[in-house]
Order: structure tokens, then C-alpha cells, then sequence
């Protein structure tokens, strides 16, 4: 059975920092990639960060983050962290991870993080 399982969210006030990992398990293929969307009341769930689990390790961020977070993987632990610098409170809503499984590209997600930014 496949487990994808956040933590590190929280209240921090703004300027502050948060780190979240994702943690997946029972991937029967290996992972192709990972990546955190956030999501806000009445808005749709939109990317903020991804990475691939190949070699090469190839990022994507929003527009709205770059230069402030950062995603880094660990390949053995099948885990992803984001680092989360200069909160602002935009930054606010519940973090989701997705795993997406190599080969059949199912998608798995997490049941989300709070992240709060206080101004």
C-alpha cells in the first residue's frame, strides 16, 4: 500500500522560515518525480515546486517562489524536502505532495500540510 506522508507546517510569522518533507512508501515502481501544491479555500490546487528523481534532478518552481524556497530529494529515503525562506503571507495554505510513480505515471498524494504565515 502506497503512504505519502507530509510534515513541517505550522504558524511562523512573516519573514520567517519552514521546512516540509514528504516522505513516500510502498512505490512498487521506482519514483519519477515529486512535487508540493498548495492550496487556498476557493481556489484550485496549483504547483509551487516539483523535482525529478533521475539523475539529472531537474527543478521547477512558480514564478511566485523562486529565490526564496527550495526543493531538494533524497533518492534512498524516496523523501523531498522544501525549504522555505522569506515567508510571506500569500505563502498561506494547506502544502500537498505529490508523487508521481515511473512507468505508470500514477499519481499519489498526501493528505496536506497547514502552512500559516502571519503578517
Amino acid at each position: 500500500q502506497v503512504q505519502v506522508v507530509e510534515s513541517g507546517g505550522g504558524l511562523v510569522q512573516a519573514g520567517g522560515s519552514l521546512r516540509l518533507s514528504c516522505a513516500a512508501s510502498g512505490i512498487i515502481n521506482s519514483i519519477n518525480s515529486m512535487g508540493w501544491h498548495r492550496q487556498v479555500p476557493g481556489n484550485q490546487r496549483e504547483l509551487i515546486a516539483s523535482i525529478s528523481f533521475s539523475s539529472g534532478g531537474d527543478t521547477l518552481y512558480a514564478d511566485s517562489v523562486k529565490g526564496r524556497f527550495t526543493i531538494s530529494r533524497d533518492n534512498v529515503r524516496n523523501t523531498m524536502y522544501l525549504q522555505m525562506n522569506s515567508l510571506k503571507p500569500e505563502d498561506t495554505g494547506v502544502y500537498y505532495c505529490l508523487v508521481v510513480e515511473r512507468r505508470s505515471n500514477r499519481n499519489y498524494w498526501g493528505q496536506g500540510t497547514q502552512v500559516t504565515v502571519s503578517s
